[in-house]
């Protein structure tokens, strides 16, 4: 597998990272074959895991941090914070006292002594980034934390982060963790080209856009998003009667078309776009099964040529989002009234 290296710090992560929110409750409810399914993507050529505290209320970091034994030293390992993790105001969020306290708690459940990439899961309108950027340089100094990034930032925020690094002596954002799949590509527009000018790596997450693009849906032969679906928390994002999803359905009948004529599957097809892009650093795929995790890494040295990825741009425009859902971060000026009217 190929490598990159993550931002300029030096580190060489492999072009798709393993991501670990479906191991637990959340997904694969069996530890030892999550564990098997951490072994199996180690053998294949993957050196870079990303998980967070908040996937499984942090059984997905024990789960990485078992399979990991004996193998920590070949591992780029990435986890986050900010989401909540408990019934408290404070349990959770970028100020510094949660910081201090979530590190903590990740080295525990991890079994190890750094983590070499500490993400912000999300932005926290409630504290200042010089407070969090504060925070995380003690930690990097201490050598709990290797390299610091975001994950789902508005490319505003990501450059207020760098100019506050340049005025208060902070370490910088080595990366950034966006949404990233044929279906979502708002990205391009701002965040990507803000991480090259800065020089950050990019992680992507959810190539298959949730499932969307995993070859399960779409064409005379595909299942029925509405009712296929696994979780019934989303029924809503898969819903074909919602105008946005029907949108999303049409797309995809027509991607199914391309892959097929490229050769390829549409999983293949849709982790080769995202590891096209000139900014990305490496696709963050995560598998329930070792069925997927084999499937997904078929693709991993696929190349598409120029008129697939033309005709992928007549699809989805570039800089276009087929559906209003998948930003996943919404800030409060939206959707809190009091910040809007008088």
């Amino acid at each position: 597998m190929q490598r990159r290296i993550l931002g300029g710090t030096g580190i060489s992560v492999s072009e798709f990272a393993l991501g670990a929110m479906m191991l637990g409750a959340w997904g694969n409810t069996d530890r030892q074959d999550s564990i098997a399914m951490v072994h199996a993507a180690i053998d294949a050529g993957i050196n870079f895991i990303d998980t967070a505290d908040v996937y499984s209320a942090g059984e997905s970091e024990e789960i990485v941090g078992k399979a990991l034994k004996g193998r920590r030293d070949k591992v780029v390992l990435a986890t986050k914070f900010n989401r909540p993790m408990g019934p408290d105001a404070n349990d959770g969020g970028n100020s510094r006292r949660w910081i201090v306290r979530a590190v903590e708690d990740s080295l525990r459940r991890l079994d190890t002594d750094w983590i070499d990439l500490y993400q912000v899961h999300r932005p926290d309108p409630g504290t200042d980034i010089d407070e969090t950027l504060s925070a995380l340089s003690d930690l990097v100094r201490s050598g709990k934390v290797r390299a610091v990034g975001t994950s789902t930032f508005p490319a505003e925020e990501i450059v207020e982060a760098h100019w506050m690094s340049e005025r208060r002596g902070h370490v910088r954002f080595r990366s950034e963790q966006p949404p990233y799949s044929i279906l979502a590509r708002h990205i391009e527009a701002d965040v990507l080209p803000t991480a090259q000018k800065y020089g950050m790596g990019v992680l992507t997450w959810s190539p298959l856009s949730g499932g969307w693009l995993s070859g399960k849906y779409g064409g005379p032969d595909g299942a029925d998003p509405t009712t296929a679906h696994r979780s019934p928390m989303v029924g809503s994002l898969f819903d074909t009667a919602l105008p946005e999803n029907a949108a999303k359905l049409a797309a995809v009948t027509e991607l199914k078309k391309t892959a097929a004529e490229a050769g390829v599957s549409l999983p293949t097809l849709a982790t080769a776009f995202v590891r096209n892009h000139p900014a990305v650093t490496s696709v963050i795929i995560g598998p329930r099964t070792r069925g997927q995790l084999d499937g997904l890494l078929e693709g991993v040295d696929v190349k598409l040529d120029a008129s697939v990825l033309d005709r992928i741009d007549e699809i989805v425009p570039p800089g276009t989002d087929v559906s209003r859902d998948e930003t996943f971060y919404t800030p409060p000026a939206l959707t809190d009234p009091a910040l809007r009217r008088r």
